[in-house]
C-alpha cells in the first residue's frame, strides 16, 4: 500500500520551501479534488501536524463530498476548510486568503474535444476570477498551475540540444478544437502576467512537465495511467499514435515543491518550466520502459494507428528548467520510480 499522508509529511520537510512565510497564513487552493491541488493542501496541512504553523488550507471544490474524500483524515483542527462551488460563482469571493494557488483545470484530452466551450472558459474565466480575488484581497502570493502544452509543437526535431526557455512557446493551430487547453493555458498565463503589470498583483506561473504519481484517479484514462495498468495485468501497451512524441515528465511530489517555491520565491508576472530532465523520452521509449519493469510477463509495445484519437499532434519539448533551479529547486523523482510509486498506489 502506497502511504500518501507518509510521502506528503516527507514533502512538507523540505528544506526547499521558505515555510516561515506561510506561518499563520490562509492559503486557498482550487481544484482540491485532483491531483496537484488535493496533494498541495496535503503537504500544508502535514506541515501543520509536524511544526505546528497555524497554516489555513482553504479548499475550493465543486463537490465538497469529493474532496473530504480526496482528503480523508484531515478535518479543521489540521487547519482545513471546504468550499463548495464553482469558479464563477462566487462561493470564494468573501474570502481574504494570504496566498492562492491556482490549479483547477480540465485534464482529459477527451473531454478538451467534447466539451471545448467549457474547457476555455474554466481555463480562462476561472484565472480571471481568481486574480480578481487575489487583486481584492491584497495576497502575498499567487501561483497559477499551467502546462508543457503552451509550447505547442515545441522544436522541430527530438533531442536535448535545444532546451525551450519559458519565452520560446511554439505553434498552435487555434482553429482545432482540442486547442481549448494550450490556448486557454496561454491567455490564462498573459491574465497573470497582466494582473502583476497594472494592478501589481504578485501573480506568477508554474508550467508543468505532464506530471503523475500516487493520487491520480483510480480510472483515470490518460496514455501514462493506461501504460501502468496494461503492464500490471500482462497486458499489451497499445499506443494509438506512432509514439515519436518527445517530453520531459513530472514526479507529483517535485511538482508540489515546485509549486510551492514558485509561491513564495517567484517574480511577480514570471513564468517557470518545471519538469525532470532526465525523464526526457519518446512516448514509445517511455511505454517501452514500463514493460521492462515487468520483465516476466511478455508485455510489448504496440501502435494502432487511431487519427481521431484526442492527442496533441507530434511536438518534441525539452524544458529548460534554469529559472525554477534559480530558485533552489531540484527535481528528486526520475521516471522508473515514477512508475514503481504509481504502481504501487494503484494495486491497494
Amino acid at each position: 500500500m502506497f502511504d500518501l499522508k507518509a510521502e506528503a509529511h516527507t514533502v512538507a520537510q523540505s528544506p526547499v520551501v521558505p515555510w516561515q512565510k506561510l506561518s499563520g497564513a490562509t492559503v486557498l487552493i482550487t481544484g482540491v479534488t485532483g491531483l496537484i491541488g488535493s496533494a498541495c493542501a496535503r503537504v500544508l496541512l502535514e506541515r501543520n501536524r509536524t511544526e505546528a504553523t497555524g497554516i489555513r488550507v482553504v479548499g475550493l471544490a465543486r463537490d465538497a463530498k469529493r474532496a473530504a474524500h480526496a482528503l480523508e483524515g484531515y478535518d479543521a483542527q489540521d487547519g482545513l476548510m471546504i468550499v463548495e462551488g464553482d469558479l464563477l460563482d462566487g462561493a470564494v469571493d468573501g474570502l481574504r486568503p494570504d496566498y492562492l494557488i491556482h490549479s483547477a483545470c480540465p485534464t482529459a484530452s477527451k473531454f478538451f474535444a467534447e466539451h471545448p466551450v467549457e474547457t476555455a472558459d474554466a481555463i480562462v474565466l476561472g484565472t480571471r476570477h481568481m486574480l480578481e480575488l487575489a487583486r481584492t484581497a491584497v495576497v502575498k502570493g499567487f501561483v497559477y498551475v499551467s502546462s508543457m502544452e503552451v509550447y505547442g509543437d515545441g522544436n522541430g526535431e527530438p533531442g536535448l540540444e535545444h532546451l525551450l526557455a519559458e519565452g520560446d512557446v511554439g505553434y498552435v493551430n487555434p482553429t482545432s478544437v482540442r486547442s481549448c487547453y494550450p490556448e486557454g493555458k496561454r491567455m490564462a498565463e498573459q491574465y497573470c502576467a497582466a494582473y502583476a503589470s497594472e494592478y501589481g498583483v504578485p501573480a506568477s506561473t508554474v508550467r508543468l512537465a505532464q506530471t503523475f504519481g500516487p493520487g491520480i484517479p483510480k480510472n483515470d484514462t490518460r496514455l501514462f495511467a493506461m501504460c501502468a495498468r496494461n503492464a500490471m495485468a500482462g497486458k499489451d501497451i497499445v499506443l494509438k499514435t506512432a509514439g515519436t512524441s518527445t517530453r520531459m515528465y513530472l514526479y507529483t511530489a517535485d511538482a508540489i515543491t515546485a509549486i510551492l517555491t514558485v509561491l513564495l520565491k517567484g517574480d511577480p508576472g514570471a513564468v517557470y518550466n518545471a519538469a525532470n530532465p532526465s525523464t526526457y523520452s519518446s512516448v514509445r521509449q517511455m511505454a517501452e520502459m514500463v514493460a521492462t519493469l515487468f520483465p516476466d510477463k511478455g508485455i510489448r509495445v504496440r501502435c494502432e494507428l487511431d487519427p481521431s484519437a484526442p492527442y496533441p499532434p507530434e511536438h518534441h519539448l525539452p524544458l529548460n528548467v534554469a529559472a525554477l533551479e534559480a530558485l533552489g529547486w531540484q527535481p528528486t523523482v526520475d521516471l522508473p520510480r515514477m512508475y514503481e510509486n504509481l504502481v504501487q498506489y494503484l494495486e491497494d
